[in-house]
């Protein structure tokens, strides 16, 4: 494509940074032109902790890739001309696939007394060293063929398989035919087989064969959860029993709020814990499952008579481990959600508790206000009468000066009467002071 900076100047606006991106994402990875016959030496390995650059150094090793850069593999699809044959790259979110196009000689044809494929055309050393762990390693052959009888066409493909119980299916509204018996051989590769008409053109040849090998992909790559929602069964059984444990202590109260809080705390950390390890793989088992079933509607199937579908030998024995996997997960987060509203209980529970006791300590807390407020009220009482008495007490000495002095003052007669007087003054002031205090409160 032409660059966008080397583009003659248009009527439209600036291009959004990933538009020639996203526009030419469609060509990202275009089949193979394949002529028959053909054989694909297709490997898939599992790409974690392998980076662009181990992939890349792995390339470098095979025959005039010297130049090869990193660049080169920046848009994860790559195809290399190796003398008669081709390699193609393609690197993925979780795998990276290496499909080894070459001819396929007449004694590997389905029609020979003993077919036997050939080795790949890259040195076996070179496919061992590929960085990763393998996870699909097929052998697909590609032969022309009559299909005017689809018996015998299957006929010439389980001769080819040696007899073994094999699946088949028309594709394509009839234009080729793929058999396979979905069996892992001594080597490690499981094998498949193409028969198309005289005069099919290589592009269908590589759309038909990269639909073949991407549905055994994808298969592959789906049944992954399954291992993982097998290994949770144990586990998901004992909390769900401890969680209905837990639940049923809540009823009662013979367990304190404390112990209940610590065992849901780490039932919780525990499904956490499985749900953070295992989501994800869950999640791209549905994933790779809805690419299958596009896989499979876009063969366009036709059953022969006398053995299953490619397709329908696949779902019968992929839907019930995709069923596994989802019910693994749905039961997974079901428990995690029955795992906060069994802690929204408890902590319900400790605030109804919490607020009871807050009630019981403000009812302390009042009562002793009002024995507070008493017994202020009867020192305030005391206060006035020993107020009032030291000051009746110096009348009393000022009167006896008063008539020591010569004045006729009866002394004991004027503390007396002033007894009332002073009550009532140091009462009122008191109530002064009081009052002041309330208004500045």
């Amino acid at each position: 494509m032409t660059d966008a900076a080397a583009r003659p100047p248009t009527v439209l606006p600036p291009d959004d940074p990933l538009r020639e991106e996203l526009h030419n994402e469609v060509h990202a990875r275009p089949p193979a032109r394949i002529r028959l016959p053909a054989l694909i030496v297709y490997v898939a390995v599992l790409n974690e902790g392998v980076s662009r650059d181990d992939e890349c150094e792995h390339l470098r090793r095979l025959p005039w890739q010297d130049g090869l850069t990193i660049d080169d593999l920046q848009g994860n699809f790559l195809r290399l001309r190796l003398g008669g044959h081709t390699l193609k790259w393609e690197r993925h979110s979780e795998f990276t696939r290496y499909a080894i196009v070459q001819a396929l000689p007449d004694s590997a044809s389905p029609g020979a007394a003993s077919p036997e494929l050939p080795e790949p055309a890259i040195d076996g050393a070179w496919m061992r060293a590929i960085p990763g762990r393998t996870v699909a390693a097929i052998l697909l052959a590609v032969v022309e063929g009559s299909l005017d009888d689809p018996q015998a066409t299957l006929e010439r493909g389980r001769h080819w398989f040696g007899q073994r119980s094999a699946v088949a299916s028309l594709m394509g509204g009839g234009h080729s035919c793929a058999i396979t018996d979905f069996h892992l051989m001594a080597n490690g590769f499981e094998r498949m087989l193409v028969i198309a008409p005289p005069g099919t053109t290589p592009t269908r040849v590589g759309r038909i064969t990269q639909r073949l090998l991407e549905l055994e992909t994808y298969r592959l790559m789906a049944l992954r959860g399954l291992p993982a929602a097998k290994g949770l069964a144990p586990m998901l059984q004992g909390a769900e029993q401890a969680l209905a444990d837990i639940t049923a202590r809540l009823e009662g109260t013979q367990s304190s709020d404390q112990e209940l809080l610590d065992r849901l705390t780490a039932l919780a950390a525990r499904v956490e814990r499985a749900t953070s390890e295992h989501g994800y793989r869950f999640s791209a088992t549905q994933a790779y499952d809805a690419l299958v079933r596009q896989r499979i509607v876009e063969l366009r199937e036709q059953p022969i008579t006398g053995t299953q579908t490619i397709g329908e030998f696949m779902q019968r024995r992929l839907s019930p481990a995709i069923a596994t996997v989802a019910s693994t997960a749905q039961r997974l987060g079901a428990l995690s959600q029955r795992i906060e509203r069994a802690g929204a209980l408890l902590r319900t529970r400790v605030d109804i508790a919490t607020e009871a006791q807050n009630q019981q300590l403000l009812a302390k807390l009042t009562r002793g206000q009002e024995l507070q407020l008493r017994l202020q009220s009867t020192v305030e009482g005391l206060s006035i009468a020993a107020i009032s008495y030291y000051v009746v007490s110096l009348l009393l000495y000022g009167a006896k000066a008063a008539k020591a002095a010569g004045l006729p003052v009866n002394p004991e007669v004027a503390a007396g009467a002033a007894i009332p007087l002073v009550l009532w003054g140091v009462w009122r002031t008191v109530r002064h002071i009081h009052e002041k205090l309330h208004r500045t409160a």
